[in-house]
């Protein structure tokens, strides 16, 4: 069923464990994601960035794919589709396009700006009943064009963005989206520890949650994380497992061509790993 983020964040705040967030970039992507939510009782995100949205030719088709999917397929856990690393424009169209969730990256303008923008989006989400999630700090690496030079966030500029009513906040605390370079130094603890000192019982986000070992996850929820991205790992086991069916000439037998068949073995690949990463967050069965 599709809700806000709210109330299932603040469940994993309480509870000590962390909601996944996967982004979608298909129906192969969203059917997975949706089914596998279902079957381990999980609450999910369905997370979308702006260029996944404008590939799947816009944000009012993607609400409407994740709507009836979510209706069709009967599912029953608690759903939220939510903007990723969103525009201050891009906000407008999601909540217009009839997401329930909404994320206003204001990280790169100075901190003023950022406060006032996303002051304007908080009212706006909470009069309609969505979830708003804002940035301090960056997250490193780039995604979708969103690009991030990984400084860790000051704490007290976090405090005055969680002031302002969010209902999570990703602050920048050494994590790189996509892969982690070799010579990566590694969550800042120090710094997230002091951020949730500043925040309290405010719900944070981990961005990047690919490639971090599992005992830094397991940290930073002790710490405060309530919700955790996760794109790339998909996105390579998708590839892998395609190219696994390809290499082994399976698209030539028969009518191993036919785009359900071809695509099967990543849609597979794509439930196996999040459902690995729901058990490591701690969310299965949180949804009964």
């Amino acid at each position: 069923m599709l809700v806000s983020a709210t109330e299932m964040l603040k469940k994993a705040k309480a509870g000590h464990y962390a909601v996944g967030q996967f982004n979608i970039n298909n129906l192969e992507w969203t059917k997975s994601i949706l089914l596998t939510a279902e079957e381990l009782k999980s609450p999910v995100i369905l997370g979308v960035s702006e260029g996944a949205g404008k590939y799947m030719t816009g944000f009012k088709t993607v609400a409407a794919m994740v709507k009836a999917m979510d209706e069709e397929l009967n599912i029953t856990v608690p759903v939220a589709l939510h903007l990723d690393h969103g525009s201050y424009e891009g906000c407008y169209k999601c909540i217009k396009a009839g997401f329930t969730s909404i994320m206003f990256d204001g990280s790169h303008y100075p901190i003023e700006e950022n406060i006032a923008k996303t002051q304007e989006l908080v009212n706006v989400a909470h009069a309609l009943g969505l979830s708003i999630e804002a940035e301090v700090g960056s997250i490193g690496g780039e995604e979708d064009g969103v690009i991030g030079r990984g400084e860790c966030a000051d704490p007290d500029e976090c405090k005055a963005v969680a002031d302002l009513g969010v209902d999570m906040l990703a602050a920048g605390i050494g994590n790189i989206h996509g892969k982690y370079p070799e010579n990566w130094e590694g969550l800042s603890f120090e710094t997230l520890d002091a951020i949730q000192q500043k925040t309290g019982i405010m719900p944070l986000v981990l961005h990047g949650g690919t490639g971090i070992p599992e005992d830094m996850i397991k940290k930073a929820i002790d710490l405060g994380v309530s919700k955790i991205n996760v794109n790339t790992e998909c996105q390579l086991s998708f590839a892998a497992a395609t190219r696994e069916y390809v290499e082994a000439g399976k698209d030539l037998e028969g009518k191993g061509f036919d785009p359900r068949k071809l695509l099967a073995p990543g849609a597979d690949a794509i439930k196996a790993t999040v459902k690995e990463k729901m058990e490591l967050f701690g969310s299965v069965g949180k949804a009964e």
